[in-house]
């Protein structure tokens, strides 16, 4: 079975969906592809067998892929590993072999379906949003809130990001876009006050889930920890076991300084997954896989583009299909 008919049995989806989510990925990581993919088909081109000196330039071609140290070693000796219970003499066979253990590199021993959203049924499920300012999380809320719309939950936004300039008045413009409610208060409010009245809000009006935005400084690590602290103390007493999911949303296009921030948010809060946002636009798309090994958080979702569609749920499968999908297609 090929890494095509693979990734089609791992959605469990129509043969039109699959075609659709494929695309979307072949599309948006053009960039990435053009870099990532292009060397490797380079490197395969000028060693016709797998030695010791072809992993040596793999290994380069993936830390500058922003892969991060660590993952890429786990990668090599896994990809050794690999080439010897198969017996690879020629490297065009790498191509898929690849392909297959970024994607088991990334799962691990965890089962996908738990990297989905983690919504409840029947009653109310609290999104808590963080991340840095610049890096598109107003812009993710907006298209979140649109996606759990179009699937017919009722959505609500809290504007706690009540310090950055024009943050409320974004979040506004996102809302409308969206159709969903927002709640706010004054610019310089406290924002755990706003959460509150947006989880009272929400239970009135019995939605499915409220989105709720946080401040993204980082200058003042303590500030960011005490601020995050209080707004999630409110959350719990108001809803136990909530939040239900803590989501980071991350700049692809930083690259190892995303990984960074993620280190920083993951001590500051119980961060349950990523959105890793502008993955279009960068040629690096290594740093998934960094997160994911490094950190074990989960990307949930990826940015794709600019338009309300283009929040894509995660898949590992679509994700190394967007990396390599002119090489794999190649040899279906």
């Amino acid at each position: 079975m090929g890494f095509m008919d693979k990734l089609k049995n791992k959605f469990q989806k129509s043969e039109e969906e699959v075609e659709e989510v494929s695309a979307k990925y072949k599309d948006g990581m053009k960039k990435s592809r053009q870099t990532f993919s292009g060397k490797i088909n380079d490197l395969i081109a000028r060693y016709r067998k797998v030695d010791e000196e072809f992993f040596e330039e793999l290994e380069e071609v993936l830390i500058s892929a922003d892969t991060g140290v660590a993952t890429v070693m786990d990668l090599i000796d896994e990809l050794k590993m690999e080439v010897k219970r198969q017996n690879i003499k020629d490297s065009e066979q790498m191509k898929e072999v690849i392909s297959e253990k970024l994607v088991e590199i990334y799962y691990g021993d965890e089962d996908p379906k738990t990297e989905k959203l983690q919504l409840q049924t029947g009653q109310l499920s609290i999104i808590l949003v963080v991340g840095v300012n610049g890096a598109g999380k107003t812009t993710s809320i907006g298209k979140l809130a649109h996606q759990l719309k179009s699937e017919g939950k009722q959505v609500i936004l809290a504007a706690g990001d009540t310090f950055r300039a024009g943050a409320i008045e974004q979040l506004d413009i996102w809302g409308e876009r969206a159709g969903v409610d927002v709640i706010k208060q004054t610019a310089g409010s406290d924002p755990a006050a706003v959460i509150y009245d947006g989880i009272k809000a929400a239970k009135s009006r019995k939605a499915d889930v409220l989105i709720c935005d946080t401040a993204g400084r980082l200058q003042n690590k303590v500030n960011l920890m005490n601020e995050l602290a209080k707004v999630k103390r409110v959350i719990e007493r108001e809803v136990p076991q909530a939040p239900h999911e803590v989501l980071l949303v991350l700049d692809a296009t930083t690259g190892q300084n995303a990984l960074n921030q993620a280190k920083t948010f993951a001590e500051a809060t119980d961060v349950s997954g990523i959105v890793l946002t502008k993955l279009d636009g960068t040629a690096k798309g290594g740093i998934v896989l960094a997160i994911r090994n490094e950190l074990q958080i989960p990307v949930k979702f990826v940015g794709l583009g600019e338009g309300m569609e283009d929040l894509q749920e995660f898949d590992a499968h679509a994700f190394v299909y967007g990396l390599f999908a002119d090489m794999l297609e190649e040899d279906e």
